[in-house]
């Protein structure tokens, strides 16, 4: 039977107030992944702006999985988390993921196994990124790729597989924001804005799963 998320979800402006907090960390990432990889060592290392983004794409391909299995195994739910899951999506273009001109950036897959279209602000967001060193885009590609063929295992039931995410993205903005202290001013911002984004998506994920 489908799972009514949308009853359980805070109405009105709370609600709608947080998903536009969640959605405005596009633009910032349009004007700050573009950052150079300017203390990268004779052109062969990448920096660590360079490396922070590699794993920032990562991680996001790796949760915009999660997303789509919950669709997939859950139907019902796909209203309510679509529009979440397509942040994440922009989160890792944002960082680089199917940047142009990286020769070798996975799509980030769609539920049903299919890769999905890319919303005109994410496309911004991704050609914004296309700066990004080689190297680190090589390894944000090749970790991203095996992220996305993994298969999350998702909670039978529908409350629980609300909750499980809630709590990725809960742990994964919480990672985040541990990391930017270390990090160049663009990239940290970057950084801290898509991790709040992710504790949106989190409060909002553990209120439909009561």
């Amino acid at each position: 039977m489908p799972f009514p998320l949308s009853s359980r979800t805070p109405p009105g402006p709370r609600r709608r107030t947080l998903l536009a907090a969640a959605a405005g960390t596009l633009a910032l990432a349009g004007c700050s992944a573009a950052e150079s990889s300017g203390d990268t060592a004779g052109g062969s290392r990448p920096s660590a702006a360079d490396r922070a983004r590699a794993r920032a794409a990562r991680d996001s391909t790796a949760l915009a999985a999660r997303y789509t299995a919950a669709i997939a195994a859950h139907p019902g739910l796909e209203k309510d988390l679509a529009p979440l899951r397509a942040e994440v999506v922009g989160h890792a273009r944002a960082f680089g993921v199917g940047a142009a001109g990286s020769s070798a950036s996975p799509a980030v897959p769609s539920p049903g196994g299919t890769t999905g279209p890319v919303s005109p602000s994410v496309s911004g967001s991704a050609t914004a990124s296309a700066s990004a060193s080689a190297s680190a885009s090589a390894s944000a590609s090749a970790s991203a790729s095996a992220s996305a063929g993994a298969s999350p295992d998702v909670a039978a039931q529908p409350q629980d597989a609300l909750a499980e995410l809630a709590s990725a993205e809960l742990a994964l903005a919480d990672e985040r924001t541990r990391a930017l202290v270390d990090l160049p001013g663009e990239m940290a911002r970057l950084l801290a804005s898509v991790a709040a984004a992710g504790a949106a998506h989190a409060f909002l994920l553990t209120e439909a799963a009561r």
